[in-house]
């Protein structure tokens, strides 16, 4: 295994209290963004996030949205140890947790319960005290008190700008500009709280501890619409449905959510496009046309 560099050793000991002399790196898979390692020291793991030193804002809303949601006790989360930079690398230490995917409906159900809890904690206002990431592109939280506004301003419009400066404008077109300003017309009958989310629940950020406790990481926190976490949980699949049963047992989600599933799910679809290119064009361009003819 290859050991700590000297600097990074100091620096995570100066942010951890934890000795890191003679510590041991393993790489693991898995991340798109960031490096991740196994650190062995002391004869105990933890778990290191790497990137160069201009990520350190990343880490730092991720360690913001982790310790938000460790303050909920709904889930098992990570605790954060450390984060800072050394040189020109930025890391993120945390507790190593032994993790497994949620493979029965014991799982599922466990899970769907600690996500009704974590959205019955409930703010004033929708957004967050700090903007952060989604993925690797800036997501915008200023505060606002209505949630349409809020999902227009702070989600849509951001990704739609940077769409059409990477030249999708053309394809998104008309449809994009015309959902905008029809997206309040979906809430006339319909009532947001402001719930604290997890904002980036996909099953990748789900799992299981070795104890059979639910667990979230890497999140996208704000408050907001209940239902962006479980349409997000629906987008790319993988959560048992005893998942979606206990959670509608435990909170029942009110009429029209088929249709905002699709609204919520058109933000992480654009920012894909943005992160990703071209191969995720025609399903936003779908997306925004079952939205424009719904709202017509």
């Amino acid at each position: 295994m290859p050991s700590l560099s000297a600097g990074l050793g100091h620096a995570l000991a100066a942010t951890s209290g934890i000795d890191f002399s003679g510590a041991e790196l393993r790489a693991i898979g898995g991340g798109c963004i960031h490096r991740a390692f196994e650190v062995l020291a002391g004869g105990r793991p933890y778990f290191l996030k790497l990137n160069a030193a201009a990520a350190l804002p990343m880490f730092e809303a991720e360690a913001d949205g982790l310790a938000a949601l460790a303050g909920c006790e709904a889930f098992r989360v990570p605790r954060v140890l450390g984060c800072g930079s050394a040189g020109d690398e930025a890391f993120l230490l945390l507790e190593h947790l032994n993790l497994r995917p949620l493979a029965s409906a014991e799982d599922g159900q466990r899970f769907g319960r600690a996500l009704a809890q974590l959205h019955r904690d409930a703010g004033e206002q929708f957004g967050w005290a700090r903007d952060n990431f989604i993925g690797a592109n800036p997501q915008t939280n200023a505060v606002h008190d209505g949630w349409a506004r809020f999902f227009v301003d702070c989600r849509l419009r951001p990704q739609l700008r940077m769409a059409r400066a990477r030249g999708y404008g053309g394809a998104l077109g008309r449809d994009a500009d015309q959902l905008l300003e029809r997206v309040p017309a979906m809430f006339l009958e319909y009532c947001s709280r402001p719930s604290l989310l997890h904002g980036d629940l996909w099953n990748g950020n789900a799992a299981m501890d070795a104890e059979g406790r639910p667990v979230i990481f890497d999140p996208a926190v704000y408050r907001g619409d209940r239902e962006t976490d479980l349409a997000m949980s629906e987008l790319f699949g993988g959560f048992p449905a005893a998942f979606y049963a206990a959670y509608r047992t435990a909170w029942p989600l009110a009429e029209g959510y088929e249709q905002r599933k699709t609204l919520y799910n058109l933000y992480h679809v654009l920012n894909h496009l943005n992160l990703f290119g071209r191969a995720y064009l025609g399903q936003a361009e779908r997306m925004l046309r079952t939205l424009a003819d719904e709202l017509r």
